[in-house]
């Protein structure tokens, strides 16, 4: 299930709801189901290339390569 960020355009309240496909949303507030899906946050920036690179050092160091993609592993 997807979280979705709403704005009730009955009372203008804003939250987020945790949504099936075959749900529909109602306002948390007032109960009404005249939401606008507002655009989601773009998530924070991460240590994500640290800890593929700390990944890939170990499984280098034991000899499998599994966490390189093909294309990759081409070029060692």
């Amino acid at each position: 299930m997807p979280l979705y960020s709403y704005r009730c355009t009955a009372c203008d309240h804003d939250f987020e709801a945790l949504v099936r496909s075959s749900d529909t949303p109602v306002c948390a507030s007032c109960g009404s189901a005249a939401l606008e899906r507002k655009v989601a946050r773009i998530a924070p920036d991460t240590k994500a290339d640290k800890f593929l690179k700390t990944a890939r050092s170990a499984a280098a160091a034991e000899g499998h390569f599994s966490n390189y993609s093909k294309a990759e592993r081409s070029r060692i």
